[in-house]
């Protein structure tokens, strides 16, 4: 595990965001570790799994278009859901943010459509931004590895380096 030694009043320079399902629970386990040395954050269309996260920065994306109940592995509701909650996810990046470590699992909804929406946003805020993503096993099917090709195209234009694990 990696450990940052940083003063207190300075620990929310570094924000590690999860988004969708796959970063959610990335960020749940990463979380669960403990370091007070940054932020992390949840961002997600599906209320039950973030009420069940012990996270305690979390923003449900898209409340009125998913009603909660995620973006059914659609990336353009992932994005509409994103983009309906972009001045909550300003609000916590721009306080003392410099960097920032998006993950996501890329081939469904949430991750996919709303990663590259909040790397963007990292972007016009002048945050170093990095994407830490998975792709879809080959048993997951074309279409899925296909979205996930898209949404990485996509990442790629907002983050200062991008991390793919496949």
């Amino acid at each position: 595990m990696i450990h940052f030694d940083l003063p207190k009043e300075k620990s929310s320079i570094i924000k590690v965001i999860g988004v969708g399902g796959g970063g959610s629970n990335a960020v749940n386990y990463m979380f669960s570790q403990s370091t007070d040395a940054v932020n992390f954050i949840i961002c997600n269309t599906d209320a039950q799994a973030i009420a069940q996260s012990s996270v305690p920065n979390k923003i449900q994306l898209g409340p009125h278009l998913t009603q909660g109940l995620g973006a059914g592995a659609n990336p353009q509701i992932g994005k509409e859901a994103t983009e309906e909650s972009l001045e909550e996810i300003k609000r916590i990046l721009e306080v003392n943010t410099k960097m920032a470590f998006i993950t996501a699992g890329m081939g469904g909804g949430t991750g996919t459509g709303g990663a590259p929406i909040i790397a963007k946003i990292c972007k016009d805020l002048g945050i170093l931004t990095v994407g830490i993503v998975t792709t879809p096993f080959a048993y997951e099917g074309k279409k899925r590895i296909a979205q996930a090709e898209e949404g990485i195209r996509k990442l790629k234009d907002y983050v200062d380096t991008l991390l793919v694990i496949s």
